[in-house]
């Protein structure tokens, strides 16, 4: 079968792919050398889809951090509590 090349994909698409080959394998309709090659793609879309919000993950990190350092420090510890448990 042939496949579109990963780096070229969106992430919405890589996960729209990944998400159709579960569904394909959980079927259990599929011959062995299709089941694998399918398997296979998966887990290729999977590490990619992962390393892609790992990156994201740590770009917030960075802008968290960078907001963080700028931002007027507030004193909250006289102020009254407001919210109960089991209201």
């Amino acid at each position: 079968m042939e496949y579109k090349n990963i780096d070229e994909m969106t992430f919405k698409e890589a996960s729209i792919e990944l998400e159709q080959i579960v569904r394909s394998l959980e079927a259990g309709d599929l011959e062995l050398e299709e089941l694998l090659d399918r398997y296979g793609r998966g887990v290729e879309l999977l590490k990619s889809l992962r390393a892609r919000l790992n990156d994201a993950e740590q770009k917030v990190r960075v802008l968290l951090d960078a907001t963080d350092e700028a931002a007027p420090t507030t004193d909250t510890a006289s102020a009254p509590a407001t919210a109960y448990i089991n209201e």
